[in-house]
């Protein structure tokens, strides 16, 4: 398995007029390409694809995308304090990079952390440039919150693996070029030691992707049906059969993205956000508000606390820990104080709204999808358990089939 570090070039920590140089080079290029679509703006989150690789295209020839990554893999070869940089001038802006979270925050730092030298140089720098776009699939229909116990299988045939089986919830499958799946490998030992981890093509006629219509009209998700794909067998992604570790990294990489990153969540923006709907509806005198508002801000300062913690142990070479799982426990909370605080201002127009009403739309959007950041990436019960197991050091709930083969435990 592969493990090197391959995040940053840069040897020595840059100095105050380094970092204030890059800031204004981030400050230019967000006015060039990111105009009108600054931290007043109650536009709706665009997740047009073809707008994010344009984005995303434009940030790597700037010089600014893959900050931490080297540059002979398509990155700027820079340090984490250009990253803290970065997030910190461009927070208050929109950046239209929506589809592109999962295939950054997840399938890259995979690919980084345990890719071959030849799968890091042939997919991360499209991954990077936005040239491709990639997805991940863990969950089945049969394997949510238990992921170990999922039923997809890969055959080896010759040098080819051959893949049959279904994933569901799988974000951004319609527009991806690549993805890394789960598959089980050996059906005849425990659920968790049979597993391996697998790059495929998207756009193999082997792959059906079909789109699930959400509660908010929107199709985000996606069942996603193998048959017969034929995979390349230096496309095992890490060692065979070790897929169950590196899906726990991965998992803790979209905790991350989840809990402590700009994804769905918006970061510091959304605050911002909603003390201006506040003082537009003249309801910033309110204390009841005022309180709320406050707390929402302290939640998203923690958030900002962790993220900076867990991006500091990334860019150092480590896979991320149980602090993932407090990341993503602290950003669902998170998400369902903006819910309850944002549907407290709009009010009615948060269920019925005119077609000038943009405002009620918006957040009735986000009240919407604000329960799902409870699932994605594993529910609150799991990051509780996972913390009182690592974290507090209580015992392990019993598990009566944890050494009997994946083929003999009985299923329904």
């Amino acid at each position: 398995m592969v493990t090197v570090d391959s995040m940053s070039d840069a040897s020595d920590p840059p100095g105050p007029g380094e970092l204030e140089a890059f800031r204004e080079q981030v400050r230019d290029f967000l006015t060039a390409n990111c105009s009108g679509w600054g931290e007043d703006s109650t536009r709706r989150e665009d997740e047009g694809a073809s707008r994010a690789r344009s984005f995303q295209a434009a940030l790597s020839d700037a010089g600014l995308a893959g900050i931490t990554y080297q540059r002979e893999l398509g990155g700027a070869g820079l340090s984490s304090a250009h990253q803290e940089a970065f997030d910190a001038v461009s927070k208050s802006w929109h950046l239209p990079n929506l589809p592109l979270a999962i295939s950054h925050g997840m399938c890259l730092p995979m690919l980084n952390q345990f890719g071959t030298d030849a799968q890091r140089a042939e997919f991360m720098p499209d991954c990077i440039s936005g040239r491709s776009i990639w997805c991940q699939m863990f969950s089945e229909p049969g394997a949510g919150s238990d992921v170990a116990g999922l039923s997809t299988r890969a055959v080896r045939d010759g040098d080819q693996w051959v893949l049959n089986g279904q994933k569901v919830w799988t974000s951004g499958a319609h527009y991806s070029d690549y993805g890394l799946v789960v598959a089980r490998t050996r059906p005849d030992v425990p659920k968790h030691q049979g597993l391996s981890m697998f790059i495929v093509d998207m756009t193999d006629p082997a792959v059906e992707v079909r789109p699930l219509r959400q509660i908010s009209g929107e199709s985000g998700f996606n069942e996603v049906f193998f048959t017969d794909l034929h995979i390349p067998s230096d496309w095992l992604l890490g060692d065979l059969n070790q897929g169950w570790s590196l899906a726990v990294a991965m998992l803790m990489f979209e905790r991350v993205s989840i809990g402590a990153g700009r994804g769905g969540l918006g970061g510091e923006r959304v605050s911002q956000k909603l003390i201006s709907l506040a003082r537009h509806l003249d309801r910033d005198a309110d204390p009841h508000v005022r309180q709320a508002l406050a707390d929402l801000w302290i939640r998203e300062r923690i958030k900002g606390f962790i993220g900076r913690r867990i991006r500091e142990a990334v860019t150092a070479g480590r896979v991320p820990g149980p602090e993932g799982s407090i990341a993503k426990l602290n950003g669902a909370l998170l998400a369902r104080g903006i819910r309850d605080v944002s549907m407290k201002l709009v009010g009615p127009a948060g269920q019925a709204w005119g077609p000038d009403s943009d405002a009620g739309r918006q957040w009735a959007s986000f009240c919407l999808s604000a329960a799902g950041i409870s699932i994605a990436g594993g529910t609150d019960e799991v990051q509780r358990n996972i913390i009182g197991e690592r974290v507090l050091g209580l015992p392990r709930e019993p598990n009566p089939f944890r050494d009997t083969a994946w083929e003999d435990v009985p299923r329904s």
